[in-house]
């Protein structure tokens, strides 16, 4: 049958051909289908409970030339019960019935990853790998989400994954998202509209809001009330054209069945509101690593309510229905003044359920929130909290923590869009399902909060995965199983590669970090530097050896493997981190001869350092994913003329360098958002790196102290220009993979 004749037949409550109740399978082997789940009651639907011609189109962006050979069937979720998935079918016709739209996908990309093989990531596929006819299903695999919420992205997300994407690009994330089996995503974009909106009913002009409005790069840190204004002012069009995707973006996860999560209101104003409207009484915020914060309006006063309600009814009009709304009360260090803090919290859920009933209020766990006056304000059931530390710190015990609030299981492997690779996967694996078999448990999902998306694939296939598994992970096998799907076929080296690799960056320990170290290449230049930004591990997190292993291995790779996207991907990330890892040996040495006046050592080590950093430019040039041009095209795009487009440019210069001006930059945010793209390391870290090391190769040779470098100078300078950058890679993955190899083993020698 054909795509089109399928969703002709599911249109809601037209009758689907009969489809007789299938015996429950015997258990497959493990080998077979992995963690398959047999004791659910095979779904067998009467009618259709939902379109799911919005899958179809997922799938025909997914998977143009094999759409055709899925049959995707609608069924309706039991009483209840969660979402489930089954996958059966002969070879060229592959039936996936599941109980959403998203969920339909959910099974298709189960069928991918553990029948025929192979991986669609982010980033990477090897899509190229399928056959021309899909594979058969042994018997039928049904599967259950062990938890409701499949919750993803962080408030930092659009800041540090890309602010000026267009639609095509959320459209792909929102694929995958569902394709892994999450349900639940977060929307700011566009949330300035509300805002913009809302306060011209309350004493404010056009123009004085959108000062007041940061750029969008900067916009998620304006909703959780640390700063305003910076990098703005935004221009009425880009409020507009940004609303527009926004909406877009919501009808688009609303047609799959996810939930929409949207910024609620819970107080932050902008300067001046109790002068411009009588009673209303606001709390200064102080200031948030230099930033001036805006007020926060006291929740229990009389003005209160109308502000909330008007929110609400301008963001409903704008982005359409939902019943999730993330917000956090007091963010990062935020003061209460005078406020009860309970009675506020009480106050901010009241006006959201008035607004919106049986609306779910979404908090982020993250330092001491939610704190327990902010939890002992609110109907806890009716809350949510997105545990951004179950896997950063020890002996944690949420129910006791949070007074049995209900909560999601979470990791941040990635802050500020590092190209670090690696992940906390054991505690992962670990804990997950010890959690949600405690007698008390309050877990109720998972949420993957990475502060950008777009890296580390393993770490997103792996941790999703999770909710669909009824037992705990076996890692080693998992990771075996994903060497195979990951570069479409089975291959010793592939397999040897990724053991070091889960041995090495995905088995870094709890206790204190979620994320891996970064790279010293990216530092502000110091003898003494241990990371480039001030929050990240200090120290090597695994033996630098497992990834020149790992690197060596994929080089050995089969011929016919080494075509697809993931492959070449994964060896220039590998690579990259190989070299990265280098400069924690390296600069030491460095240190070692400066301090002891040896010019000889002193430049011949500092060559070695320039040398690496010029390869990892070229490495890094080669694959799409590792470009700067592209991030600073997108923001371009959106300037409707030429000092607006410079405006959006610097905004998104500035969220990678100096993050602010001079005091929040100097006060612990500059290269907070480091990585190591192409672009960047040639015409800003390198050349930092040179510059300092010049300077000290003059003090030596001259017997003097080196002169001061005022480097916020040097970062700014950068940020407001305007160089044009490649958008397209250069040179090949594979060759440059092994100029890498070669130059690590002369410092392996040294160790």
């Amino acid at each position: 049958m054909t795509l089109a004749a399928m969703t002709a037949l599911a249109l809601p409550g037209t009758a689907l051909p009969a489809t007789p109740a299938a015996p429950a399978a015997p258990a497959a082997p493990a080998t077979a289908v992995p963690g398959a789940v047999t004791s659910v009651t095979p779904i067998t639907p009467a009618r259709a409970a939902f379109d799911p011609s919005p899958a179809h189109a997922s799938l025909e962006r997914l998977l143009p030339s094999r759409a055709a050979q899925f049959t995707l069937v609608p069924v309706p979720r039991p009483p209840g019960s969660g979402d489930s998935f089954s996958v059966s079918g002969r070879a060229g016709a592959i039936r996936v019935r599941g109980t959403s739209p998203a969920t339909l996908l959910t099974g298709v990309g189960w069928y991918l990853k553990h029948v025929a093989g192979v991986d669609i990531g982010w980033p990477g596929d090897s899509l190229g790998r399928l056959p021309a006819t899909l594979p058969a299903v042994d018997g039928e695999v049904t599967r259950a989400a062990s938890v409701p919420h499949r919750y993803a992205l962080n408030d930092t997300d659009e800041g540090y994954s890309g602010p000026y994407r267009d639609f095509a690009s959320y459209q792909r994330d929102i694929d995958l998202l569902a394709l892994h089996g999450v349900n639940e995503v977060f929307v700011p974009t566009g949330a300035e509209y509300t805002y913009y909106e809302t306060f011209q009913h309350f004493g404010y002009g056009e123009a004085e809001l959108r000062d007041w409005i940061p750029g969008p790069a900067h916009q998620g840190w304006w909703l959780l009330q640390n700063l305003s204004g910076f990098a703005g002012p935004v221009s009425r069009q880009l409020v507009h054209a940004r609303a527009d995707l926004g909406r877009r973006i919501a009808d688009r996860l609303r047609a799959l069945g996810m939930t929409p999560v949207l910024p609620g209101f819970f107080g932050t104003v902008p300067p001046g509101f109790a002068e411009r409207n009588p009673g209303a009484l606001t709390v200064p915020q102080g200031r948030w690593v230099g930033f001036d914060r805006p007020d926060w309006l006291d929740p229990t006063g009389p003005v209160f309510d109308r502000l909330a309600a008007t929110y609400y009814r301008v963001q409903q009009d704008r982005f359409g229905d939902t019943d999730m709304f993330k917000m956090d009360l007091l963010h990062e260090g935020g003061s209460p003044g005078s406020v009860d803090v309970p009675s506020a919290a009480g106050a901010v859920q009241r006006a959201l359920e008035s607004a919106r009933p049986g609306a779910t209020w979404v908090m982020l766990g993250w330092q001491r929130n939610p704190s327990a006056a902010v939890l002992g304000g609110v109907d806890r059931s009716r809350v949510l909290v997105v545990d951004g530390l179950s896997d950063r710190y020890d002996n944690l015990d949420r129910e006791t923590q949070w007074g049995g609030t209900p909560y999601a299981f979470g990791t941040i492997p990635n802050f500020g869009g590092h190209t670090g690779l690696g992940a906390n996967t054991g505690a992962w694996v670990s804990r997950f399902h010890t959690w949600l078999a405690k007698p008390d448990s309050a877990l109720r999902g998972i949420a993957y909060l990475p502060e950008a998306t777009g890296g580390n694939p393993a770490a997103f296939g792996l941790f999703t995965e999770l909710a669909w598994r009824s037992g705990p992970v076996d890692r080693p096998a998992w990771f075996a199983d994903y060497a195979s799907r990951r570069y479409g076929g089975e291959d010793p080296h592939a397999t040897a590669a990724w053991e070091q690799l889960r041995l090495g960056p995905y088995s870094t320990p709890s206790g204190a970090w979620s994320e891996p170290h970064d790279s010293l290449f990216t530092a502000r230049p110091s003898l003494t530097a241990v990371r480039a930004a001030r929050w990240s591990p200090t120290v090597m997190r695994y033996d630098a050896a497992r990834v020149e292993n790992a690197l060596a291995e994929l080089l050995r790779v089969a011929p016919e493997l080494r075509t697809t996207d993931a492959y070449r991907y994964d060896l220039v990330d590998v690579a990259r981190q190989a070299l990265a890892n280098r400069s924690r040996v390296l600069l030491p040495r460095i240190r070692t001869a400066y301090e002891a006046k040896d010019l000889t050592a002193f430049r011949a080590l500092v060559s070695e350092w320039n040398a690496d950093e010029e390869l990892l430019g070229r490495l890094v040039g080669s694959d799409r994913r590792f470009l700067l041009g592209p991030w600073l095209a997108a923001a371009r795009s959106w300037g409707a003329d030429g000092a607006e487009r410079d405006r959006l440019e610097y905004d998104a210069r500035s969220i990678l360098t100096t993050w602010g001006d001079r005091g929040p930059s100097e006060g612990g945010l500059r290269d907070y958002a480091n990585r190591e793209w192409s672009g960047l390391i040639q015409d800003l870290y390198a050349p930092r790196w040179r510059v300092y090391f010049a300077g000290l190769d003059q003090a030596l040779a001259n017997r003097t102290d080196p002169v001061a470098v005022d480097w916020f100078a040097v970062d700014d300078a950068w940020a407001r220009g305007h160089a044009a950058y490649p958008t397209r890679p250069a040179g090949d993955p594979v060759a440059l993979a092994g100029e890498v190899l070669a130059a690590l083993r002369p410092v392996s020698s040294l160790r």
